[in-house]
Formats: structure tokens, C-alpha cells, sequence
């Protein structure tokens, strides 16, 4: 994507004067001179343009090219300066010393290009939430999920899927009874991989949640409808019990074993079922990637690729490797005698994450196409924005939460607001000892200045989700614009030094009236990622 972005400012100019000195030499008769002149002027007008893309697009991540075309394209291709300004005069110098009926054609289709390219700017799309659907430790839908949630119940508890004796860490946010009866098809449902079967039971259950009928789906145009679910560790049941058949032959191994693996897999068993040809894959951007998802979605529908978007994110990984897995990154609780205290973000007593497992899927619509079919808005998707904190694989930046604030700021950019009407935060705070100062520290830099601030963490009740947290949290972001209730933070009975706790949610659920939420997730690779929401309006 950043060579396309790049090649965009610089290859397209630079391979019109290489046609234009071929088309020369193929061609007799005329001034050249002319052409080049002619060819010069477009070029500047399109660099220009470029600029004025790039400078307009200010911290805006509404598309996905970077903002800086130069210095992507120094990246890729090393340093350029020299090697472009060189290729220009040979160029330059083919194109003069030929003459040059063929340049003046190719140099007058690249005017005309650069006219249909600065088209006049056109109103935003606008793009809203319309149905939700979950599965978690708290509950299979988002009622429920919530109201749980607001009565500060805990879904960790000890695992019983396996036997976990020889682990240091033996609990977790487990789903404990799941049907997918109704959902999908029992061959399908024996088979497939549990991250598979928890997205397409919640995204199944957002289009009921949003009043999609058989008869209001036979009125969506199929080839603008899509599906963009993504999972940070995808199939791994699939897979480990592929290992182990593979131990005895591998005749044993099941079929479905690459296929239900692979993390796009779900999206494209959701999209083969509803018959949606809209824009259809998966991101895995680690426990980022729920937010990945969302944003791409909206994009999507912005720029009038979709009308309508399944979006979202899914993981199953409470099994032997993966649990396995995280007891080798040293970063699970076993706080294991008392798993609902186990989960404790900013308090100064945790001792690492608690995984969890499920999904959240949010059905995002045009605003337009939703009150064509007389949809329930549920709240508006304002933007959002991605960040790389280039340090570690799994450390913050020792720097401070350079990375971070980036990341805020632009999605604030994005969706055109400002740090004053931000008044409810769903934090990513996952109950690490590096991890939750460092975000709480952004949020006090960006935020700390405003008194009507208030910050929680659904992890605390529910664990850490992986790549399905921050579509989970969506759905608790949501539900609380929706309702004029934000969740507590359960079990911050001893403060970490410098958090402010007039900035953090209490032990109870309090009102309040949103005027707009940002959510946050990071994942493993330093990936930063904030989307925003505020009521329809």
C-alpha cells in the first residue's frame, strides 16, 4: 500500500516522460521542445495536487496511503533524490533530442488527466452503527453483555476446557456455555475452529440486532455489502490438532485444516452465507486489530466502496498453546485462587493479563442507506487513526507515550473534533505493569485537562480478548453512549503512584452524558490504534 501511495506521486510522472521519449523516437516531425514544455507544466500542476494531498490531508487517516510520499518512497527504494533527478535528465535529454509528434499526444492525455483528477470536493459519507453482536464470558448479546458489565460481575473464573494443573496460570475470561444452534450448519459447526464459530454467530447476530430481515437484505446491493472480521491468532485448535494428527500420519490430518486456520477464513464463510461481494478479508494486527477492522470498514463506506459493513474481531485461544504461549511471555496473572480479582488495571498489586475469548462484531451502515430501511441508529462512527510505536516487539516506548498520543491526536483529526468534547474513554489497560501507566499517561496528557473525563476498562471483568477486544469494547462504548451509563473498574482497590483517580471510573457504574467516546487498542508490534463514537445527532 505505501509503494502504491508513493508510486503515485513519482512513478506516473516519471513513467509518462519515459513513454513520451519513446513515443519521440517511434515518431518524426514536430517540437519536441514543445512537448516537453507542455509535459513540464503538467507535471508541476500534478506535483502540486500531491502536495496540496498531502498537506489537506493534515493527521487524517481517512485514507490509507501515508501522508508523506517522499519519504515512503525513500524508504522502500533508499535514498531517491539523486537517482530521480538523474532519470529525469536522461529522460529530458531523450525526449529533446527525438522529436516529438507521440510526447505531445501522451503529454496533452496527462493535462487532461491531471483536470478529471482535481475534481471538486463532494460531502462526506457519513457512516453509523446500526447492529451489534457478541460472545463473551458475560454474555451472547449485547444487552445482556452490558448490563453485566454495569453490575460489575466478572467473567474470569478457572478454566475448564482443558486440564491446566501443570500451568502456572490456570484461569481465564472462558466461555462456558455456547451453541451455535440456529447460527450454523452442525457439519460446519463440527469442524470449524471456535474463533471461526464465535464470528459468525455474532456477526449473524448483529444483522438480527439490526433489523435485517431476509426481506431487508433482498433490497442491499450484494456487490456493496462486506465483510471485514479479523482474529490475531486464528485457528489454533485447527491447527494443534493437525500437529498432533500429523504425529501418526498424516492421513489423519483433517482436510479443513489450512482453510479453517487461516484468520480471513471467517469473513469469507460469513460472506459465502449471506452472498455479500462487497470488500471482504481480514487484519491481524494482534489485539489491535478489532480496531483495524472497524476503521477499514468505515473507510470503506466513506469512500463508496460499501454501503453496509460486518466489522469486527475474533479469538479462541484457552487452550494448552496458546495459554501455553503467554505463561512463556511471562505476561499472565496467576493471581489463581481468586480469578475475579485476577484482572486489575492501573492497581498497584497486578501481576500481568487474564486472556479471555469471544467476539464483536458492529454492523456499520451509510448513514443515508440506514434511514432508507428506517434502521435504529445506535450511535455515529466519528473516525480513528493508526500509529507504529517502532520500539519493541511488546514493550511501550521507554520515551514516554510518544506513539500513543500520535495516535490520538490523529484520530481526533480524523474525526474532526476536538480533545474538549472527548468525555468518556474505553481504555485498552489490559492490566500489565508497563502497559497501563504508559496509556494512562497518554490519557492524562491528551485528556487530563478535562474535568468531565472519564476512563474504564472492560478487561477488568471480562480479560483480554486478543484481536476480538477492541470490537468487544466498541460494543461497551456503544452501549454506553447509548444508555448514559459507563461500566465501573472493578478490583483498583490500591492506585498505581501518578494515577489520578478522578480521571478513572469508580467501583460503581456512573451516568454519564456522552458527547463523544474514544476507544483504544494496542497490540504486540507496537501497533497503536484509537477509533471514535458520539450519539447520532
Amino acid at each position: 500500500m505505501v509503494g502504491a501511495a508513493a508510486s503515485s506521486c513519482y512513478a506516473s510522472p516519471l513513467c509518462t516522460w519515459f513513454v513520451a521519449a519513446c513515443m519521440s523516437v517511434s515518431h518524426g516531425g514536430g517540437d519536441s521542445r514543445q512537448a516537453v514544455a507542455l509535459k513540464s507544466t503538467g507535471r508541476s500542476r500534478r506535483s502540486r495536487q500531491q502536495l496540496t494531498k498531502c498537506s489537506g490531508s493534515g493527521s487524517s487517516t481517512t485514507s490509507f496511503g501515508p501522508c508523506n510520499h517522499y519519504n515512503a518512497l525513500s524508504s522502500l527504494f533508499g535514498s531517491n533524490s539523486v537517482s530521480l533527478n538523474r532519470n529525469q535528465r536522461r529522460l529530458t535529454r531523450a525526449a529533446t533530442a527525438s522529436s516529438g509528434g507521440g510526447a505531445m499526444a501522451v503529454a496533452m492525455d496527462m493535462e487532461k488527466e491531471a483536470k478529471v483528477d482535481n475534481k471538486p470536493p463532494t460531502e462526506q459519507r457519513r457512516v453509523v452503527v446500526t447492529g451489534m453482536g457478541v460472545e463473551t464470558s458475560l454474555g451472547h448479546d449485547p444487552d445482556t453483555f452490558y448490563e453485566n458489565l454495569l453490575q460489575g460481575n466478572s467473567g474470569i473464573s478457572q478454566i475448564e476446557n482443558f486440564d491446566c494443573s501443570a500451568f502456572p496460570t490456570r484461569i481465564a475470561g472462558e466461555i462456558k456455555s455456547f451453541s451455535t444452534e440456529g447460527w450454523v450448519a452442525p457439519k460446519l459447526s463440527k469442524r470449524m475452529d471456535k474463533f471461526m464459530l464465535y464470528l459468525l454467530t455474532a456477526g449473524k447476530k448483529a444483522l438480527v440486532d439490526g433489523g435485517v430481515t431476509e426481506e431487508v437484505m433482498a433490497e442491499f446491493d450484494k456487490a456493496k455489502c462486506g465483510v471485514l472480521i479479523g482474529s490475531a491468532m486464528g485457528g489454533m485448535k485447527v491447527f494443534q490438532d493437525a500437529i498432533e494428527a500429523m504425529k501418526i500420519s498424516y492421513k489423519k490430518m483433517n482436510p479443513f485444516c489450512v482453510p479453517f486456520a487461516t484468520t480471513n477464513m471467517g469473513s469469507a464463510m460469513l460472506a459465502l452465507d449471506l452472498g455479500w461481494m462487497g470488500p471482504n478479508y481480514s487484519i491481524s494486527t494482534a489485539c489491535a486489530t478489532s480496531n483495524f477492522c472497524i476503521l477499514n470498514s468505515a473507510n470503506h463506506i466513506i469512500k463508496g466502496e460499501a454501503d453496509v459493513m460486518l466489522c469486527g474481531g475474533s479469538d479462541s485461544v484457552i487452550i494448552p498453546i496458546g495459554l501455553g504461549g503467554f505463561v512463556a511471555c511471562r505476561a499472565l496473572s496467576q493471581r489463581n485462587n481468586d480469578p475475579t480479582k485476577a484482572s486489575r488495571p492501573w492497581d498497584s498489586n497486578r501481576d500481568g493479563f487474564v486472556m479471555g475469548e469471544g467476539a464483536g462484531v458492529l454492523l456499520l451502515e451509510e448513514l443515508e442507506h440506514a434511514k432508507k430501511r428506517g434502521a435504529t441508529i445506535y450511535a455515529e462512527f466519528l473516525g480513528g487513526s493508526f500509529t507504529c510505536d517502532a520500539y519493541h516487539m511488546t514493550e511501550p516506548r521507554p520515551d514516554g507515550s510518544a506513539g500513543v498520543i500520535l495516535c490520538i491526536e490523529r484520530a481526533l483529526a480524523d474525526a474532526g473534533i476536538s480533545k474538549e468534547q472527548i468525555n468518556y474513554i474505553n481504555a485498552h489497560a489490559t492490566s500489565t505493569p508497563a502497559g497501563d501507566l504508559k496509556e494512562y499517561q497518554a490519557l492524562a496528557h491528551c485528556f487530563g485537562q478535562n474535568p468531565e473525563i472519564k476512563v474504564n476498562s472492560t478487561k477488568s471483568m471480562i480479560g483480554h480478548l486478543l484481536g476480538a477486544a477492541g470490537a468487544v469494547e466498541a460494543v461497551a462504548t456503544v452501549q454506553a453512549i447509548r444508555t448514559g451509563w459507563v461500566h465501573p473498574n472493578i478490583n483498583l482497590e490500591s492506585p498505581d503512584n501518578g494515577v489520578d483517580t478522578n480521571l478513572l471510573v469508580g467501583p460503581e457504574k456512573e451516568r454519564l452524558d456522552i458527547k463523544a467516546a474514544l476507544s483504544n487498542s494496542f497490540g504486540f508490534g507496537g501497533h497503536n490504534s484509537s477509533i471514535i463514537f458520539a450519539p447520532y445527532k
